[in-house]
């Protein structure tokens, strides 16, 4: 069965760096697209970056030019670059697989498989 296991949260002040990592099982993960998505109190779960299995990337307008998506298809592991953090990204982030037969989009429909998330705390 598919296992996403999410690590790399805390609490760090403004302006910080956190790289999340997300290990995935169960998969044959260099085919699967891999997302990151994150949800804040009382709202709504976003997408934030995905990264295909080709390689190429897109992100989130609110954290494009900060966050940095990769994947290790060795260690079966997509990571997320977060730079110059700002209290607005404070949210639970969650890890997200998408097979080959799904279209992983920006929508959480795409990715049936989901971690159980990490939380990111920034403060002012």
């Amino acid at each position: 069965q598919v296992q996403l296991v999410e690590s790399g949260g805390g609490v760090v002040q403004a302006r910080e760096s956190l790289r999340l990592s997300c290990a995935a099982s169960g998969v044959i993960f260099n085919r699967y697209a891999m997302g990151w998505f994150r949800q804040a109190p009382g709202k709504e779960r976003k997408f934030v970056a995905r990264i295909w299995s080709g390689g190429s990337t897109s992100y989130a307008d609110s954290v494009k030019g900060r966050f940095t998506i990769s994947r290790d298809n060795a260690k079966n592991t997509v990571y997320l670059q977060m730079n110059s953090l700002k209290p607005e990204d404070t949210a639970v982030y969650y890890c997200a697989a998408s097979p080959p037969d799904y279209y992983a989009g920006t929508s959480l429909s795409g990715y049936p498989y989901w971690g159980q998330g990490t939380q990111v705390t920034v403060s002012s």
